[in-house]
């Protein structure tokens, strides 16, 4: 006679059991190579341009200035003035990055340059409106 006692029976893993930890694995392999592949790339998408407040027509609009810097955009609709600040990574500290009026930058319709003050701009808009008037 054969005592049942003796013989330990283990638990066959079957192939249903393997298949979950196979996917499992290759999950994680997956997450990883995406993780690695973009280093240089924030891992949590930028709240770019969402507006965190407005009051009295001032705007604030939070943007990814470069690589690895960020800032605050603040827009004053009634005025026609936009400025940026950015934040400094040493500390809490902001530094006034640009302003700019956009008053006349509106009236262009077909004009790419960085260097144009607001005064420059409006002598464009006013060619711009003369050759117009003699076109007609």
């Amino acid at each position: 006679m054969v005592q049942t006692s003796d013989i330990q029976v283990q638990p066959q893993s079957t192939p249903r059991s393997q298949a979950v930890w196979w996917v499992i694995a290759g999950s994680l392999a997956t997450i990883a190579v995406c993780m690695a592949l973009r280093l240089d790339r924030p891992m949590l998408p930028v709240a770019s341009g969402q507006t965190s407040g407005g009051a009295g027509g001032i705007f604030a609009f939070s943007a990814q200035l470069d690589n690895d810097s960020y800032g605050v955009f603040m827009v004053d609709v009634d005025t026609m003035n936009i400025w940026c600040y950015e934040y400094l990574k040493g500390g809490p500290k902001l530094r006034f990055a640009a302003a700019r009026s956009f008053m006349y930058d509106r009236y262009l319709e077909n004009h790419n340059c960085e260097d144009l003050s607001p005064s420059d701009v409006k002598a464009l808009v006013e060619q711009q409106r003369e050759q117009k008037l003699r076109s007609r």
